[in-house]
């Protein structure tokens, strides 16, 4: 189980409003569709002018792959899918092809072809369909809208309702890119009237000390499976409201996160616990990642480690960080912040779509 003592010992700095940044968007051409948001439920559906793509790279993808992304915005055009819709199809063509009209498949699917991978079992036509970019974007987009209340569904619960992934988590960290290159190609906002975007993925996690059981007994588990007001435990909620999950049941629990069976544990065995998921990490601090300090590593306790959230990033390189339990006595097991310079800890633990 996880640690009874304490991390970090001092809050060095105060709160501060978080960067929130802005990305523009070069382009080559289209026509406004300002009524638009590519990622909201509501949204309408948007075109491309396929003679004025953007001329150079989106998201890293460009040239032939700009072009199938295209016609697969316009096929969901045809069929009147909205502008989620048609962010959810590129997302799932990233996922299984990289844009590419792929002519081989896969271990899992030797018979796999086309952008989406779409498998030679009678339900997605012919090769020559699933070939075709245009065809193979409309029959997935009716697939798709067979699916009840797919529109509110995570974009990689969607996708996986349609494509039966192994891991209906693989298409989630493509979500970014594929907002980007659906707003690029359609000059359309990521954003609603009021600015507010609804393209968060992860989802948006709370604000300050809102932990539910705040008030918890000590020393008992909490509803994630960690010990009340532990910092993992803490943690581990910041985790599931960025997963969208915000409320019982939650998505990720102590005891269900490894996929090997493992428990997720105490904060030493955190590390461990992302790379046995396949989930990235790295040395630079990004607003909602775990930080991960190694055993007596700034502070932290010296058998157990520490964890907390990236709350904010500074422009000097330093962060915002955001806990429990990272005071002494009589202050432990509560809400802390502070800023740290970002190579005090030992890796950062990212959740996949994660803005980088």
């Amino acid at each position: 189980m996880q640690s009874q003592k304490g991390g970090p010992l001092l809050v060095t700095g105060a709160v501060l409003t978080p960067v929130v940044l802005v990305l523009a968007i070069v382009m080559a051409g289209g026509g406004s569709q300002a009524a638009a948001d590519v990622c909201s439920p509501t949204g309408g559906s948007v075109s491309v002018e396929a003679g004025r793509l953007p001329k150079v790279a989106v998201a890293g993808y460009q040239g032939e792959q700009l072009k199938n992304a295209a016609l697969v915005i316009n096929a969901g055009k045809a069929l009147g899918v909205s502008a989620r819709g048609q962010t959810i199809a590129v997302m799932t063509a990233m996922g299984e092809s990289g844009l590419r009209v792929l002519d081989h498949g896969d271990g899992a699917g030797p018979d796999s072809r086309g952008l989406f991978q779409q498998r030679d079992n009678g339900t997605w036509g012919s090769y020559q369909d699933r070939m075709d970019p245009t065809v193979s974007a409309t029959n997935f987009f009716k697939a798709l809208q067979k699916v009840g209340g797919w529109g509110q569904l995570d974009p990689t619960a969607a996708a996986h309702r349609v494509q039966r992934n192994a891991d209906p988590y693989h298409y989630q960290s493509y979500w970014p890119a594929a907002t980007e290159v659906v707003a690029a190609l359609a000059d359309v906002p990521t954003t609603g009237a009021g600015g507010q975007s609804s393209c968060g993925i992860p989802g948006t996690a709370g604000r300050d000390d809102d932990l539910p059981w705040r008030t918890a007994p000590l020393y008992q588990a909490s509803p994630l499976g960690m010990f009340n007001r532990e910092c993992t435990d803490f943690a581990l909620w910041r985790i599931n409201q960025q997963l969208g999950s915000a409320g019982a049941p939650y998505r990720v629990l102590n005891s269900t996160f490894r996929p090997d069976g493992g428990v997720l544990g105490s904060a030493l065995t955190w590390k461990d616990a992302w790379d046995a998921k396949g989930w990235p990490t790295g040395g630079t601090p990004r607003v909602g990642a775990v930080v991960w300090y190694a055993p007596g590593t700034g502070g932290a306790d010296p058998t157990y480690g520490h964890v907390a959230i990236v709350k904010a990033v500074n422009g000097d390189g330093s962060y915002l960080e955001e806990g429990y339990n990272g005071n002494p006595p009589p202050d432990d097991h509560a809400y802390y912040t502070r800023t740290v310079q970002d190579g005090t800890p030992g890796a950062f633990l990212y959740l996949p779509g994660s803005p980088s």
